[in-house]
C-alpha cells in the first residue's frame, strides 16, 4: 500500500500546502498552495433559513469520526475527483493518529452526508464534503462549525473560495494574510 508519510502531510499543512491526485485511480500526487486562499471566519459563518429549519426539525443523527474512511469514499464517489486511493489511505492513517476528522449525517442508520478535514493545533483544513440526500452536506457543515467553535479552533481553511462556500461566509484572502493566520493557529491548541 502506497501512502504519503504522516510527517510529510503534517509538515505540508503547517506550510499551507496540500496534496491532490489528478484523478480517482491515479498513483501520482501533486502538491498545491494558492496565491489567494479560501477561509470561513468562524465568527462569520451563516446558514440559510431553509437549512436552519431542517436542523431544527432534526430528522437525522450526527456522528463524528465513526466512519471516516466511508466518508472519504463517498467524497471520492463522483465523476471527477482528486481523492485517489493513495489520498484515502494516507488520510485514513492521519485519522487513526487523531489528525483527520469526519462529520457524519445519518438517517435510519444510513450515511447520507458528511465531510472530512485535517486538524492541526487550532487550524482545521476542510477537504471535501458529500451528500446522498439534499442539503445533508450543508447540515454537516453546520455541525462542523459548531464543533470547531466549541473546540477552540481559530482558522477554518477551505483551500479555495467558491460561490457555493460563499453562502456560508467563505471569503478569499491573500496568501500573506493566510500565512499569518496559519502561524497564529499553529501556536494555539484546539480539540475537535
Amino acid at each position: 500500500m502506497i501512502v504519503i508519510p504522516v510527517e510529510t502531510l503534517l509538515e505540508a499543512y503547517a506550510m499551507g500546502v496540500f496534496p491532490m491526485a489528478p484523478s480517482r485511480h491515479s498513483t501520482e500526487i501533486n502538491w498545491y498552495t494558492a496565491g489567494k486562499r479560501g477561509i470561513i471566519p468562524l465568527e462569520s459563518f451563516h446558514m440559510s433559513k431553509n437549512i436552519r429549519r431542517l436542523i431544527r426539525q432534526h430528522h437525522f443523527e450526527i456522528k463524528y469520526d465513526t466512519h471516516f474512511r466511508e466518508v472519504m469514499m463517498a467524497c471520492a464517489n463522483r465523476e471527477t475527483t482528486w481523492i485517489s486511493d493513495i489520498i484515502i489511505d494516507s488520510y485514513s492513517r492521519l485519522h487513526e493518529l487523531g489528525y483527520a476528522h469526519s462529520v457524519e449525517i445519518y438517517k435510519e442508520d444510513r450515511l447520507v452526508g458528511g465531510l472530512y478535514g485535517v486538524a492541526l493545533r487550532s487550524a482545521f483544513f476542510g477537504e471535501s464534503m458529500f451528500h446522498y440526500e439534499k442539503e445533508m452536506d450543508k447540515i454537516a457543515l453546520y455541525y462542523c462549525h459548531r464543533r470547531l467553535s466549541k473546540g477552540g479552533f481559530t482558522l477554518w481553511d477551505t483551500q479555495f473560495y467558491t460561490d457555493h462556500l460563499s453562502q456560508f461566509g467563505c471569503i478569499e484572502i491573500p496568501d500573506e494574510k493566510y500565512q499569518s493566520l496559519l502561524q497564529e493557529a499553529l501556536h494555539k491548541k484546539a480539540k475537535f
